[in-house]
């Protein structure tokens, strides 16, 4: 311990330990942050800048139709994640060729949870590419 710092090893000069420096710092050390981080939550708006705030916790459990469209967007990251590496390419070429402004992954995610056969057989017809079999 430094001399003459106070016997609590969680506090250092009178602050406690837990308190986190100012969230910009975070991206001169080169750390993107998204997401919860301690009591905060973090995202990049369009401009590049650092959004954070405090998290605010839930007043009601999720609702059953919460609960379900969850579930679809986790089996749609799953699925995306089991897609070999030509599988995601093909996505993400036929969002482009079909000018969307949409990533592969973004096409992938709205097709399995929507379940639009229509707006993927017109990207499909749009760029060519047979995205599903």
């Amino acid at each position: 311990m430094r001399p003459n710092s106070p016997a609590d090893p969680f506090t250092y000069f009178d602050t406690p330990m837990a308190v986190l420096p100012p969230p910009q710092i975070y991206h001169l050390f080169g750390f993107v942050l998204s997401g919860d981080f301690g009591p905060y939550t973090f995202y990049t708006n369009k401009r590049g800048k650092l959004v954070f705030f405090i998290k605010a916790p839930p007043l009601e459990p999720p609702s059953e139709r919460q609960i379900k469209q969850r579930n679809r967007w986790r089996n749609g990251a799953i699925g995306w994640k089991a897609l070999t590496a030509t599988s995601r390419q093909k996505w993400n070429d036929a969002a482009r060729k079909a000018h969307t402004k949409l990533t592969g992954y973004n096409l992938f995610m709205h097709w399995t949870t929507k379940g639009d056969r229509l707006a993927i057989a017109t990207v499909e017809r749009q760029s060519g590419i047979q995205l599903i079999g």
